[in-house]
């Protein structure tokens, strides 16, 4: 550190903030790099407008590296945090360049680190936080590159590149840091341990031979993505502050900024119970981590996921969460032993658990990008289609699992006729491309002739006249624990090989086919912001150059057109409010009639029922078999009004009526920038076409403002899927525990006894249904449902709005700024103007380069 270039402004500086008065030997290297340590870690604190308590911890823990508790530096420091806030030292990137002016580059590095580690303190670095340090970084000449060394090392996402890596650490080397205080040193190694230390390592030997590179690949496309649009983010935060950009588009970079952050494969895998799911998860992953047992074990769903660390979180169908150790893990989610030998039912309809996150550090397929949901078996399942539902929200991939000893069963075949009507959206007879369906346990099966006929009986049920899945590779035959086996032995045997054809094809697929998707969508999401950006950027050029010019009044109708757009916007928000009601009124109309003819409908449907069970002997088993064909043919009844009613007649009605005056709304907005564009030479109706065209993106499947709900189009956006809905869930667990316990040996004839049952199953299942506790959550859910769908139209309504008043406002910014500005002022503007849109362009090639790229995935 070069004290002898502290200036008398940065005592100033250091006196304002400390509130004492200073002389120039009083600035030590000790006071200088913790008021410019200070002013960094606030900055990055309170940039996203939130601190939360893991911040402030880590804020004490940095700091406290440099004093001890109650010394004078201690107290100097609270002195300095108290001063960097009143004086909000942290947004003034001058006041930032004079504290750090006498700092060598390793003491710059070592400041940027630990604003990283302070980013890192909830375990996921924020956009905003990301921006602040970069714009720091550059001011203060620390190159990208180290940067992006300090994200991957405190998410431990990512790889390290090794000049770069090795550049941090010889230039972190604590031995650079030994002629100023031993604090320094000490800090210096302290952070460069946590900056390097490797994931904690697996206690679990093992020899896996399965590798994930292709899904690799994809992440490192995934993270220029990332890198590019940070740098976006940093090129328009730069043109706002001088007025060149609206401040809407600082919201939309970060919206797409903070989809590609959070973008990663989701693969379902789903089954009946013991058909080998978990030990599959396991085979996948490589190691031993899903609890397995020979009866049915998995109760609730598990998300295994990657992490910094491993850890089990546990979340509650009342919405609270903790974190449980990983022998909790074991217990929480499998069902105990006495319900699986048992009755699965009433144990998993009393649950209270809603889903578990395993989180793990060292998971090649995890860490890779892919996160894995492990359903609980559905046959016995008390709410199957809720689970299903969830399970398949934004999925990828699915994996059926059935065990090929006893191949798709009558319940298996309807379970993959209902998975593959949700993976193609609500459109019924139709293959899904994203569904693999794979025959466990073909090391019992002991002879050729049994495997081929195995084989045929799946193949032709699967692949047929009426196809479940479509696309290469689809249906695979394995051994999930002679697989694992082998790789924890580490030999290489047929059960290992075709393993591995199926993992291949379920990577090839991710990357592909999905993973090319998810590249080229994101890169059209930068790109149109992009385009508005330098759409922006040329009209501020016109204006600084004299072609723009707006007289006094049309800054009086612009300033009208503004008042006239958030009118436009109230009155949106008013008619959705009218039309929810509308839709709920008539769909609560409708669910009455529906439900009036409901007993006549189940009652034809018991017919059908049947139990292998003998009702003299095993009457408990017979009356829980008729119970869950209760409950599975009340929960079809239930989509079916759900999807041909609610959702293709009074929803899509609703819709198509909300999206006409919207439609005309925004085509009115539209038409008052088209004759601003002829007045005035600007480009306004172009940016608002790039804006209607977002909307009609976000809701692909849903026909887009003016165009209507498509079919299947709500379950297509995730809004609206009522096999999911829960009604079943409010009523279930008193069905079951009703019916089960009115019943007694001898209390009915032999003769005649399956249909007084099944009368009883029907009568009692009615009653709690029809319940004034049941309907009340009825009515909660329904509503729920309407206002998700409609609320999320205009708010993307919304925004094109509010996007229309800041293009206005901007307007009027530039042309007071450029009436203020000289010739030569308008030059250097102009000059900068230049220079971004060159940037810019420059990233609209590199992100050419990685579309060119990705197509040979």
């Amino acid at each position: 550190m070069d004290t002898s270039r502290v200036t008398s402004e940065t005592v100033d500086l250091l006196s304002r903030i400390t509130g004492q008065k200073l002389s120039q030997r009083d600035i030590t290297p000790q006071v200088l790099f913790l008021a410019s340590l200070v002013t960094v870690l606030l900055g990055v604190m309170l940039v996203d407008g939130t601190v939360s308590e893991a911040e402030k911890q880590r804020l004490q823990t940095i700091l406290s590296r440099f004093s001890q508790s109650n010394s004078d530096v201690q107290k100097l420091t609270n002195l300095i945090i108290k001063g960097v806030k009143e004086n909000q030292t942290y947004k003034k990137i001058q006041d930032l360049l004079r504290l750090t002016l006498p700092l060598s580059e390793s003491e710059k590095i070592l400041l940027i680190a630990f604003g990283y580690e302070m980013s890192a303190a909830d375990g996921n670095i924020d956009i905003k936080e990301k921006q602040y340090l970069g714009i720091v970084a550059k001011n203060l000449g620390v190159k990208p590159e180290y940067l992006e060394v300090f994200e991957i090392g405190f998410t431990h996402q990512g790889n390290f590149h090794a000049n770069a890596l090795n550049e941090v650490n010889f230039l972190l080397d604590p031995s650079r840091f030994q002629k100023l205080d031993t604090v320094f040193v000490k800090a210096a190694s302290d952070l460069l341990a946590t900056l390097l230390a490797k994931p904690e390592t697996k206690t679990t030997q093992k020899h896996t031979t399965v590798s994930y590179d292709e899904l690799k690949k994809f992440q490192v496309y995934r993270q220029q993505l990332d890198n590019y649009c940070n740098l976006v983010c940093q090129i328009i935060h730069e043109c706002q502050k001088r007025n060149f950009l609206p401040s809407n588009l600082t919201d939309e970079i970060t919206e797409v900024y903070n989809k590609i952050k959070n973008q990663r494969f989701r693969l379902a895998v789903i089954g009946e119970f013991s058909q080998g799911k978990s030990t599959l998860l396991n085979a996948l992953l490589g190691e031993e981590i899903q609890p397995v047992r020979e009866i049915p074990c998995s109760g609730t769903i598990s998300i295994l996921k990657y992490g910094s660390k491993k850890r089990v979180i546990c979340r509650y169908k009342n919405g609270q969460e903790e974190e449980i150790s990983l022998q909790d893990y074991h217990l929480k989610a499998t069902i105990s032993e006495e319900a699986a030998i048992e009755c699965l039912s009433d144990e998993l309809a009393h649950s209270e658990i809603e889903e578990i996150i395993f989180e793990h550090p060292d998971l090649d397929l995890c860490s890779s990008g892919v996160e894995i949901i492990d359903s609980p078996g559905l046959n016995e399942h008390p709410d199957r289609t809720l689970i299903t539902q969830k399970i398949l929200q934004d999925t990828d991939a699915a994996i059926f699992l059935t065990n090929v000893s006893r191949s798709l069963t009558q319940g298996e075949r309807e379970l993959l006729q209902d998975l593959r009507t949700k993976l193609n959206y609500g459109k019924e007879n139709e293959p899904a491309d994203n569904l693999f369906v794979v025959g466990n346990f073909m090391d019992l099966v002991r002879t050729e002739k049994g495997r081929e006929q195995v084989k045929q009986r799946i193949e032709k049920f699967v692949s047929g006249q009426n196809p479940i899945v479509i696309g290469e590779n689809r249906v695979h035959f394995i051994s999930a624990q002679a697989a694992l086996d082998a790789m924890l032995q580490g030999i290489e045997d047929e059960y290992l090989q075709s393993f591995q054809n199926f993992t291949q094809s379920l990577e090839r697929f991710l990357t592909f086919e999905s993973g090319k998707v998810k590249i080229h969508q994101s890169i059209e999401q930068i790109n149109r912001v992009i385009n508005k950006s330098l759409n922006s950027l040329s009209q501020s050029e016109q204006t600084l150059e004299g072609k723009i010019q707006i007289s006094e009044a049309q800054k009086l109708e612009i300033l009208e057109k503004i008042g006239e757009a958030s009118g436009r916007d109230i009155r949106i928000r008013v008619l959705v409010s009218n039309v929810i009601d509308e839709v709920y009124e008539l769909a609560s109309e409708s669910w009455d009639e529906w439900s009036e003819e409901l007993g006549d409908r189940m009652e034809e449907k018991s017919a059908f029922w049947h139990s292998e069970h003998n009702p003299a002997f095993s009457q408990d088993k017979l009356i829980r078999d008729y119970t869950n064909q209760f409950i599975r043919d009340l929960s079809q009844e239930i989509d079916e009004w759900g999807n041909e009613i609610l959702k293709d007649v009074i929803i899509k009605e609703g819709i198509e009526y909300l999206d006409a005056n919207i439609a005309y709304e925004l085509e009115a907005i539209q038409a008052d920038f088209q004759k601003l564009d002829q007045q005035i030479q600007t480009n306004f109706s172009q940016q608002m076409k790039l804006s209607i065209q977002g909307i009609n993106d976000d809701f692909m499947g849903l026909g887009g403002i003016g165009r209507g709900l498509g079919v299947g189009g709500a379950l297509a956006a995730g809004l609206l899927a009522f096999t999911g809905l829960g009604f079943i869930a409010i009523v279930v667990a008193a069905v079951i525990a009703t019916i089960a316990g009115s019943f007694g040996f001898g209390l009915l004839d032999v003769d005649g006894l399956h249909d007084q049952i099944k009368y009883k199953v029907c009568k009692i299942g009615f009653e709690k249904f029809n319940s004034e506790e049941s309907m009340e959550k009825v009515s909660e859910k329904l509503n729920e449902i309407i206002k998700t769908v409609f609320i999320s139209r205009v708010e993307n309504s919304s925004r094109v709005i509010t996007e229309a008043i800041s293009l206005y406002e901007n307007l009027i910014e530039q042309q007071e700024k450029a009436h203020q500005q000289n010739l030569e002022q308008r030059e250097i503007e102009k000059a900068f103007i230049n220079q971004k849109r060159q940037e810019l362009e420059q990233v609209q090639k590199e992100l050419q380069t990685i579309i060119n790229k990705s197509t040979t995935l």
